[in-house]
This record gives structure tokens, sequence and C-alpha cells, in this order.
């Protein structure tokens, strides 16, 4: 909430456009409103010189007027503590600073005491911010004791990562007891099953909801990390 309300502190390209083009259309004798008609055929009987004049002054009165009204409206988009210095507001922070303010006064003041389920379990059996027919979904499963698909491979990727981790510690560690022969096979072969389980782990990234994305395996940093 604080940050929408952050970002309607400032007027957007967009809102400036429009209020050129409003401007310039009732600078031209163009499409106007009613309350510009008057204004627009008096300026029309004048000279080239005198038109070109009043032409700028209607455009720059016409922008100040719609400026005033939409710094008006962003301003009673802003907390109460807030209104009135938009201008001093300057990041996102400030208006968190306020709502943090409100929490703490709330609490302060025990608006928070005796709420309806305090000290009861939390009902997880929906999810009030999913997708409906996602929600429905997930529940089916879940009764049937079965997990989404990227749940699934998410634990068969960590798992093969756990068991290459630990073959690899196993094969470095042959080498520096001395026991050199088979690392360069054993290395060829680990570097294939790398492979594989960056393949899932792409898989898995294209399936798993966003923000629950992990990043695949790299030799170089497996064996720096091996190494320490």
């Amino acid at each position: 909430m604080a940050t929408r309300l952050a970002r309607t502190t400032a007027t957007s390209p967009r809102t400036w456009y429009l209020i050129r083009r409003s401007a310039a259309l009732v600078a031209s004798g163009g499409s106007s409103p009613r309350w510009a008609s008057s204004s627009s055929s008096s300026s029309s009987k004048l000279s080239p010189s005198s038109s070109s004049s009043t032409s700028s002054k209607a455009e720059k009165k016409l922008v100040d007027r719609l400026s005033t009204v939409i710094d008006a409206v962003n301003d009673r988009k802003l907390p109460p503590e807030l209104r009135g210095q938009r201008n001093s507001v300057r990041s996102e922070t400030d208006i968190i600073n306020v709502v943090e303010q409100r929490i703490w006064h709330s609490m302060e003041e025990g608006q928070f005491e005796n709420l309806p389920g305090k000290g009861k379990p939390l009902n997880l059996s929906t999810n009030p911010h999913a997708d409906p027919a996602e929600d429905t979904l997930y529940r089916i499963l879940s009764k049937n004791g079965c997990a989404p698909e990227w749940v699934e491979l998410n634990k068969e990727i960590r798992n093969q990562i756990s068991e290459w981790r630990s073959a690899l510690k196993r094969a470095w560690g042959s080498r520096c007891n001395g026991d050199s022969s088979k690392w360069v096979e054993t290395s060829e072969a680990l570097k294939l099953q790398l492979r594989g389980i960056n393949d899932k782990v792409f898989r898995y990234n294209l399936i798993v909801p966003f923000g629950r994305q992990m990043c695949g395996l790299k030799w170089e940093k497996e064996m720096d990390r091996i190494k320490e």
C-alpha cells in the first residue's frame, strides 16, 4: 500500500503529455471543452502576432489549471500526515515510516489485542491470495497425498545435488591422498551428471511460481567450494 501511494505522488510523463496535448488543442481552436470555446472564437479575430500571444497564454493557463488539479488529486492520495507536503516526499521510505508509526501507535493503544482467532491455530486449508482454480487443484492434490510437479522436482534436484557433492568430495579426497589415476575419468562422469542436474533446474524454473527459481551448478564454483 505504501509503495502504491508513493508512486502516485509524481505526475507521470503520460499525464504531462495529455496536459500539453489538451492545451495545444485549445490554443489551436481544435476540439476543446465548452468552457474554452469562447476564448478560441475571440482569439480568431485578432492579428497573427496577438493571436500567437493569446494562444500561448491560453496554453499556459490551461497547463497550470490541469497541473493544479492533478497535484490536488495526488495530495489526497497521501496519508493525512503528509498532505500538503507532497514536494517533501522524496522516496517510498517517507510513506513507509508513516505506516510503521501508525502500526506502533495501534500496538501501544492495544488495538491488536483480543482480535478474532487470537491464540488459535491458523487455518491453512485455503490460500485467500491464490487463484481460486489453482487453490482448488492444490487442495485435491493434498487430499490424495500428492504435491505439485515443481515441489516433487525441487526435492529430486536437492537430493541429487547432495549426492553429487558427496561424490565430488570423495573423488577429490582420493586425488589429494595420491590416488589420481581415476580422477580424470571420475571428473568427466561428474561433469556429465552436473549437466543432467542443470537440465532439471532449467525445467524446474519454467514451471515453478515466480520468486522460487533456483540457480544451476557450475563446475568451477563447486571445485572452489570443495578446496576451501
